[in-house]
């Protein structure tokens, strides 16, 4: 067989977007890990001290409370984002009326930047001047909805705003999902006497895997870069209860001036999406079929 000769253009048209993945993408992320593993305060240095900048994070409690804050706004947003997206897109496919304005009001969260979306439910839930007021003035003076001023409380104000913020987007993906699907496969359960619900839960929802994984793909990216919403929403209070990772990273970096603990806790971070991502991409993309029979 005649070899094809080594097209050198291709390689030299892509060598600039080469580049920039080596030194701004895999330079930047091996030179943060390897300043993790040295005492760098306010600027960078070559001292090395070894997994001290570790030890110390993990033994920081304003830390470890980021991390559990990041676990229950990923798994609240992300669920409860899925279960809103999914009922609205089904809702919206059966052929409903003005289905162009639902899907544009719905989706319209989504289009807002995560600092809109933080002042407009500050308002919201300051019990000074959204609902906590609004009832009060109704004459029930006994209400009260002031979660985001309490440390126990606050963080799920940050997921009920991310929410509101995502549920578009899975909307969106899932209706696209749910108008590929075979009409056939409609006509045929109809006829078949199956129940509807019986027909999203044990055909719709299995065809939808594709969806929800990309979905829930996209929804984790923006758990683990969560920021600006908290920033803005609740500012990481009362205290730091409702502090997120890239918050402490970033405090730590621009204000603290400490960045051996600030790298340490980024590098924390990219090793934690690495456990989960990997995997997924192993079964998704990776892993042979197994033959049948």
């Amino acid at each position: 067989m005649k070899q094809r000769p080594i097209r050198w253009s291709v390689y030299v048209g892509l060598m600039p977007a080469i580049l920039i993945v080596v030194f701004a993408y895999l330079g930047t992320m091996i030179w943060t890990v390897g300043i993790s593993f040295t005492d760098s305060r306010m600027l960078p240095a070559a001292r090395f001290a070894g997994v001290n900048q570790y030890i110390r994070l993990f033994a920081t409690d304003r830390w470890l409370t980021s991390i559990q804050n990041m676990v229950i706004f990923g798994v609240l947003m992300i669920g409860i984002s899925l279960v809103l997206g999914f009922l609205l897109a089904v809702a919206i496919d059966q052929r409903v009326r003005a289905e162009g304005v639902l899907r544009t009001v719905i989706l319209y969260p989504y289009a807002m930047s995560f600092i809109v979306t933080g002042l407009v439910w500050q308002w919201i839930l300051n019990p000074t001047l959204g609902i906590e007021k609004t009832v009060r003035g109704w004459g029930f003076e006994s209400f009260r909805f002031d979660w985001i001023v309490g440390q126990d409380t606050a963080i799920y104000c940050v997921v009920l705003a991310g929410v509101w913020h995502a549920a578009g987007l899975v909307m969106a993906i899932m209706l696209a999902g749910l108008r590929g699907i075979d009409p056939d496969l409609w006509k045929a359960s109809r006829i078949d006497g199956i129940k509807p619900w019986r027909f999203y839960l044990h055909i719709v929802i299995p065809v939808l895997r594709p969806s929800f994984i990309s979905a829930t793909v996209l929804l984790s990216l923006g758990v683990v870069k969560l920021y600006d919403l908290v920033l803005v929403l609740t500012g990481g209070g009362p205290g730091f209860s409702s502090d997120v990772p890239a918050k402490f990273v970033m405090d730590y970096l621009f204000q603290r001036q400490n960045i051996g603990l600030a790298t340490a806790a980024a590098t924390t971070l990219l090793v934690t999406v690495l456990c989960v991502l990997t995997p997924w991409l192993y079964t998704e993309y990776f892993r042979r079929q197994t033959p049948k029979g």
